[in-house]
């Protein structure tokens, strides 16, 4: 299952010898690339929430219930996550600015084939497509912005004013989504990256060409971690004697994965990572904000919808109190950070997410909407306040060069656990909205509670 690449690599592959001829960035450059960078990250967010509020127009024209829905978020989660963990290294061997060139045309093909789609099937294929191509234009996009600002102080002007133009998006999401299917139908929350594609594109044949550089690919990790999350989440979906059979490759290339990436030299994911306490908190903090955030926002666009029979638009605005203040909120709680250090935060913000959970279980299918909009509140202010310092934790855990990994581990763990916490509270919805709703809640609570007990304990 391992590959061992050879110790005279630039013997073997010259191809990664050569470095590109051009110089360093041009300052008259460094406002194209950022703004490419910035609008390829704000595309690749603004796909994972606009979408929600437009799953029961999907499934109103193509079908496939309560699981198809699931599939049409989760597919696109899920191959994002599981592709986080090796698009770093691969970004680096063909060059940043062709890996997000590459990443935002994919992904501009794919969203038309998703608004084209004449079926279910085909809109989850596509959506696979755009999970592919968003997981090239992430870390690519911050390493064109790295590079095009060398002076410290500007560079990281520059990643906050990136960061922020994904916080934008995931707020304006929602809103958007519920518009575009109000105004249109559904096909058009797709539709609408296509010329945003094609203005990054654009300012990016001013950007100037990324060098090439060595780095090792884990393929048999990687393939394994994306059998074993694929088929994981199959199970929780589908259920039944396919579920239990889908269950069973999840073990087998769960375990694979394990075994390969402690024999491998450069594995995907280092398992000696983990041997940091501060690592396994990041990474457990960071599951349960995502399984509880994501979760409820895929519960609650059902439950606007189909119990209270809001529009798309109406239910889109119900959502813009609950991310309208994520990006407001990640600037307070870093610099918090900075004052307090990472557990104060954390703590904090997990404590309001769980107080937020457990006023959400009085909703019922009467509250009336602006309520139930101000009760999301408390649950995505505490999640917004425990990402950044969780964030922190995670990169002060670790060797400065090993960095861009625990990025890439951290944001993966956050993307599986968005896509399973879908999956599982989707299927607890389906057998009885109201009781299923609750007990999600209280699922999120659990995970949250047992995260503060972890956290709490770090010194």
């Amino acid at each position: 299952m391992t590959t061992r690449p050879s110790p005279h690599l630039s013997l073997e592959e010259p191809e990664l010898r050569r470095t590109e001829p051009e110089s360093g960035p041009h300052p008259r450059s460094a406002g194209p690339t950022l703004g490419a960078s910035l609008l390829g990250f704000a595309l690749i967010c603004l796909d994972s929430s606009i979408v929600n509020v437009a799953l029961p127009a999907i499934d109103g024209s193509l079908g496939g219930g309560m699981a198809g829905l699931q599939w049409v978020v989760d597919a696109y989660t899920l191959a994002f996550a599981a592709l986080m963990l090796s698009t770093g290294a691969f970004a680096d061997r063909v060059g940043a600015s062709r890996a997000c060139a590459s990443g935002i045309a994919l992904f501009t093909l794919a969203s038309a084939a998703c608004g084209l789609a004449p079926s279910l099937p085909v809109l989850v294929g596509a959506r696979v497509v755009q999970g592919v191509a968003a997981a090239l234009v992430l870390p690519a996009s911050l390493a064109l912005v790295r590079r095009a600002y060398p002076e410290p102080a500007r560079r990281a002007r520059a990643v906050a004013t990136w960061a922020a133009g994904g916080s934008v998006a995931v707020a304006l999401g929602p809103v958007a989504g519920g518009a575009l299917t109000t105004a249109w139908n559904w096909r058009a929350i797709f539709f609408v990256n296509l010329p945003l594609g094609a203005v990054a594109l654009l300012l990016l044949l001013r950007a100037p060409r990324s060098p090439r550089r060595p780095a090792p690919l884990d393929l048999p990790g990687q393939v394994t971690a994306a059998v074993a999350l694929t088929a994981l989440t199959f199970a929780v979906i589908e259920r039944g004697p396919a579920g239990l059979a889908a269950l069973g490759i999840a073990v087998v290339a769960a375990a694979l994965f394990v075994r390969g990436e402690g024999r491998h030299p450069h594995p995907m994911v280092p398992l000696g990572l983990f041997r940091s306490g501060a690592v396994r908190t990041a990474v457990f903090a960071g599951i349960a904000c995502s399984v509880a955030f994501f979760g409820s926002v895929f519960v609650f666009s059902l439950f606007f919808q189909q119990v209270q029979g809001r529009s798309a638009l109406v239910s889109g605005l119900l959502f813009l109190p609950m991310t309208g203040l994520i990006a407001v909120t990640n600037v307070a709680a870093g610099k918090l950070t900075g004052r307090y250090g990472a557990r104060v935060p954390m703590l904090a913000g997990q404590l309001i997410a769980i107080a937020g959970l457990l006023t959400l279980l009085v909703v019922g299918a009467g509250t009336p909407g602006p309520a139930v909009a101000l009760l999301l509140v408390p649950l995505a202010f505490g999640c917004a306040l425990t990402v950044p310092p969780l964030t922190a934790l995670m990169m002060d855990a670790v060797p400065a060069e090993r960095a861009g990994l625990a990025a890439g581990v951290l944001n993966a763990a956050r993307q599986t656990a968005g896509g399973l916490g879908i999956a599982v509270f989707g299927a607890l919805v389906a057998h009885g909205f109201a009781t299923g709703m609750r007990t999600a809640l209280l699922i999120a609570v659990a995970l949250l509670a047992l995260s503060v007990l972890v956290t709490a304990r770090r010194r």
